[in-house]
């Protein structure tokens, strides 16, 4: 009886359905070995592909560069300074808030770059009002530009505090502030250069 049951459940054993079961017993296949792929030609004698050695046919490859386009957007409005105006001067103190994306694609073996951003950026100064001079403190805020689209910014200032001034006061300091756009513009034009030589 123990022969009958041992002969069954090796007949069992042997006819169950093993799938994708890797058996120490010799007719495996063996494990892929990892090889280093050459970087400096891709041995036909044409030239290396345009994107990654592993993409020798540049069908399609995305590359995200967010980290290095947010560091590199707040460095140029950063260095952005100060302007004086008829009747007073303001200067940009920081990036408030500088969000988007930034990114490099490859297709068809051509390099493409694209990036979409939303900036803020904050400012202060002081103009002649009223015979006084008032210190004035506010925001410019670029909306959603995108690239090839620099020549169609638009700058809206936003104040921190405008108590007491005048509607014709804040119309005269919004256009003095507008004048930020040509510098923040020819900023934009060296980021836009920069991104494609990535």
């Amino acid at each position: 009886m123990e022969e009958t049951a041992a002969v069954a459940a090796a007949a069992e054993k042997a006819s169950s359905y093993r799938y994708w079961v890797r058996e120490a017993t010799g007719d495996a296949a063996p494990l892929p070995v990892p090889r280093k792929l050459d970087t400096a030609a891709n041995g036909n004698g044409n030239p290396p592909p345009v994107g990654s050695v592993w993409n020798q046919a540049g069908t399609w490859e995305e590359k995200n560069l967010n980290s290095w386009a947010n560091s590199r957007i707040k460095d140029l409005m950063g260095s952005l300074g100060s302007l004086a105006f008829p009747t007073g001067k303001a200067s940009i103190d920081e990036v408030s808030k500088c969000s988007g994306d930034a990114f490099q694609v490859i297709v068809r073996n051509k390099k493409r770059v694209g990036y979409n951003y939303e900036l803020s950026l904050r400012f202060s100064g002081e103009w002649l009002i009223k015979e006084e001079n008032k210190k004035i403190k506010g925001h410019l805020d670029i909306p959603e530009f995108s690239f090839g689209e620099i020549d169609d910014l638009e700058v809206q200032v936003r104040f921190g505090d405008d108590k007491g001034l005048a509607s014709d006061d804040r119309t005269r300091i919004c256009k003095d502030l507008k004048s930020f756009l040509a510098p923040i513009q020819e900023k934009m034009r060296m980021f836009e250069e920069e991104l494609k030589g990535r």
